[in-house]
């Protein structure tokens, strides 16, 4: 704390000089004296007590007064007593005024001592404030100290008390643990053994399945053969009228829808007796899992090989048919038109056929909407699905097609609107169109009309080729 400061010295006020006796004026007014208020700082600054306005006032009359008359060589005068008494009158203000310069400053001189005794016991107060706190503080420290050694000591307890819980508790964990391991161990060789008779189930329930789906196989096969025979039985009804030689080419497709019939009926009997040693090597292959693979890898390569020489030799026998069947309608149509005295027909390929379209399953012309589902029928009807079984259970999308397909029933081009985007099914598509050459002839009502029909339609397979 900084000392408290020292008293003001305040200027002695010499005596005013008396005024010259020509000047008559009134004794002045004394000013009010300001109030001196002694405010306590936190830092006890040093204090400075102002010097009353009234004091520094009559100091400055003082020294800025005339000299006094006595100094000035006297001046021969006539006595006057108005003169004399207005002399008096001014002396005695001015000794009134050094009086209340006087009592001024003694009154600043007394308040700046009140003020520095008011410091002082300012002073001592903060003093012994302080002190008094850093006690409080410092027995507040040492309760606060005793108060955590007490916290400590009691979460020391605690803790020694949660460790042995702890302890305890991961001693009861480990029991369960091992109970429950040895639970989990017998759940296991029981769930194993559940397993393997669900295994056994399953494996007699897929025989049964298999011995189902067969008989259904074999049932589908009949009635598409059924189906197959009352369509080929109505369009030998619907060619009663013509020519014979249409008649000898109903029986000529007849005859190799037979054979091919008869071709699909062997190759579902080979692939049946390959599922079936598939399904037994499949239920051996827990022990010899490798040898089976390989056994299962040879055997699919022969059947490929073997599929693929048939697939080479029945499309070889269908493009002999074709072409035989082109040559002889070339001949008839070379033919009638000579007899007829008409001029030859223009081949398939010319720009100047009538064609029609039909992309949906709703037309106008009646004839080229029966003829469009006869054609379909014939495709889904005729056991074409083998020739896609095994592609189309790669992902692909369902493909758009566009055949068009001449008056005499063959085929003048196939076109892919939208491809399956696999590149084999596409090519079976085809292989299916071309295999069932050659289709229906078109009426006589649709061949007025029409030399060249285009089908356009949305293939699917499922269990059979859908044609929408």
């Amino acid at each position: 704390m900084a000392p408290p400061a020292a008293p003001v010295d305040l200027p002695v006020v010499a005596p005013v000089a008396a005024a010259p006796a020509a000047v008559a004026s009134p004794l002045p007014t004394p000013a009010a004296e300001p109030a001196v208020i002694a405010v306590a700082q936190a830092d006890a600054p040093d204090l400075a007590v102002p010097v009353a306005p009234t004091v520094v006032a009559a100091a400055s009359a003082a020294a800025s007064a005339p000299a006094p008359a006595a100094s000035r060589p006297p001046t021969p005068s006539i006595v006057d007593p108005e003169v004399d008494q207005a002399a008096e009158r001014q002396q005695a203000a001015r000794e009134a005024q050094r009086q209340a310069a006087q009592t001024a400053a003694q009154h600043a001189a007394e308040r700046q001592e009140a003020a520095r005794q008011a410091a002082e016991r300012q002073a001592a107060a903060q003093q012994e404030a302080a002190r008094q706190e850093a006690a409080r503080q410092e027995a507040a420290r040492q309760e606060e100290a005793q108060r955590q050694e007490t916290v400590r000591r009691e979460a020391a307890e605690r803790q020694a008390v949660a460790r042995r819980e702890a302890q305890r508790a991961e001693a009861t964990r480990l029991e369960a643990e091992r109970r429950e391991a040895a639970r989990q161990a017998a759940a296991l060789e029981d769930a194993a053994r559940q397993q393997a008779e669900r295994a056994e189930t399953a494996r007699q329930a897929a025989a049964r399945q298999e011995v189902l789906r067969q008989e259904a196989l074999r049932q589908e096969a009949a009635q598409r053969e059924a189906a197959r025979q009352e369509a080929a039985q109505r369009e030998a009804e619907r060619a009663q009228a013509a020519q014979r030689e249409a008649d000898r080419q109903a029986q000529a497709r007849q005859a190799a829808q037979q054979q091919e019939s008869a071709r699909q009926d062997a190759e579902r009997a080979e692939r049946a007796r390959q599922d079936g040693e598939r399904q037994e090597a499949a239920r051996q292959a827990a022990a010899r899992q490798d040898a089976a693979l390989q056994e299962a890898a040879r055997q699919a390569a022969a059947r490929v090989a073997a599929a693929q020489e048939q697939e080479a030799r029945r499309e070889a026998r269908l493009r002999a048919i074709g072409r035989q069947l082109d040559e002889e309608a070339a001949r008839r149509d070379a033919a009638s038109g000579t007899v007829a005295g008409q001029p030859p027909r223009l081949p398939p390929s010319a720009s100047s056929l009538r064609r029609g379209r039909l992309f949906g399953r709703s037309d106008a012309n009646a004839e080229l909407v029966l003829y469009a589902e006869a054609w379909a029928r014939k495709i889904q009807l005729n056991q074409t699905f083998d020739m896609v079984r095994e592609l189309v259970r790669r992902p692909h999308t369902p493909p758009v097609v566009t055949v068009a397909i001449r008056s005499d029933g063959s085929v003048e081009s196939i076109t892919f609107v939208m491809s399956s985007g696999v590149a084999e099914i596409d090519d079976a598509v085809r292989r299916v169109v071309q295999s069932q050459l050659p289709y229906q002839a078109f009426s006589p009502a649709l061949a007025r009309e029409f030399d060249v029909v285009e089908i356009r339609r949305t293939w699917a397979f499922d269990m059979a080729i859908r044609l929408h």
